[in-house]
């Protein structure tokens, strides 16, 4: 298990910091009652920057635990959990 901060790590870190500001924000929103549409967009603008972090996490994985695994001929276990997260995102 890979537990060096690289730079797609610190980049997905900074886009979670993000999102984490935009839910803060969505909160307030709701408590001011302010209207439906603008609090949808800011939902949807939030979870844009999740999938966003999650691609950066997904990309330091697959170039770093995934490529040492098959160069250390244990590749299947790796191609068993992106499948089964695969499995996830598209369910």
């Amino acid at each position: 298990m890979d537990c060096c901060m690289n730079e797609d790590k610190k980049r997905a870190l900074q886009a979670l910091k993000t999102s984490k500001g935009q839910i803060d924000g969505i909160i307030k929103m709701i408590q001011d009652g302010r209207y439906c549409i603008d609090i949808s967009n800011q939902i949807i603008a939030a979870q844009a920057v999740l999938k966003r972090a999650n691609l950066m996490i997904l990309r330091q994985h697959l170039d770093n635990c995934v490529k040492d695994a098959f160069l250390n001929n244990k590749g299947e276990e790796k191609v068993d959990e992106i499948m089964s997260l695969l499995k996830k995102l598209l369910d």
